[in-house]
C-alpha cells in the first residue's frame, strides 16, 4: 500500500473518528481511533487511542506501516 493511500485512510478516520487496524511491517496490528496524523517530513507519524481508554495514545510511524483499513 502506497504512502499516499495510508495517509487517505488515516486523514478520513482522523476527521470522522472513526477506528482503523494498521499491520506493520513486522506484522504487528494495531488497532485505534487516529487522534493526529502529523506528514510532515520532520514527523510522518500517527497518534491512535487505543483500547478504549482516552489517556492511552500510541505514535506509529508512517514508515512501519504496511496497511491501513477502517475497521467497521
Amino acid at each position: 500500500m502506497t504512502t499516499e493511500a495510508i495517509l487517505e485512510i488515516l486523514g478520513y478516520a482522523n476527521g470522522n473518528m472513526l477506528p482503523v487496524r494498521l499491520v506493520l511491517r513486522d506484522d504487528t496490528e494495531v488497532t485505534g481511533v487516529p487522534v493526529s496524523v502529523d506528514d510532515h517530513v520532520t514527523a510522518h507519524e500517527v497518534f491512535l487511542q487505543v483500547g478504549g481508554d482516552d489517556d492511552t495514545e500510541i505514535g506509529v510511524s508512517f514508515e512501519a506501516i504496511r496497511s491501513a483499513e477502517l475497521v467497521a
